[in-house]
């Protein structure tokens, strides 16, 4: 399955990579930037984590759009993006469930 024409796969693929980033974020760029006094953990990996949430967001309404999600599993997709390590727990419930083709449900 090719990653530019599965929503699924593009989802999961982006969600770990959001999740991943945003822990990296938390647990050793902002760290080192206030105890170690290197800012520039912070400046390289907060451009990335952010890109990665906006595409993150821009999957779940896709997925949502494509996959006809109730509201209720939208705002759980959403939430899961601000809560650290919150996407894994979104892949593990949801985006693994989903089937490749849209056009399958």
């Amino acid at each position: 399955m090719n990653f530019f024409n599965s929503p699924k796969i593009r989802l999961r693929v982006i969600g770990f990579a959001e999740g991943i980033s945003y822990l990296v974020l938390l647990l050793i760029a902002v760290p080192l930037k206030r105890m170690g006094g290197h800012p520039e953990a912070v400046q390289l990996i907060g451009p990335i984590h952010g890109l990665l949430f906006i595409l993150y967001i821009l999957a779940v309404i896709q997925g949502k759009i494509e996959y006809g999600w109730p509201m209720g599993k939208t705002a759980m997709a959403f939430l899961a993006s601000i809560i650290p390590g919150g996407t894994f727990y979104a892949d593990h419930k949801v985006f693994r469930h989903l089937p490749d083709n849209p056009e399958q449900i």
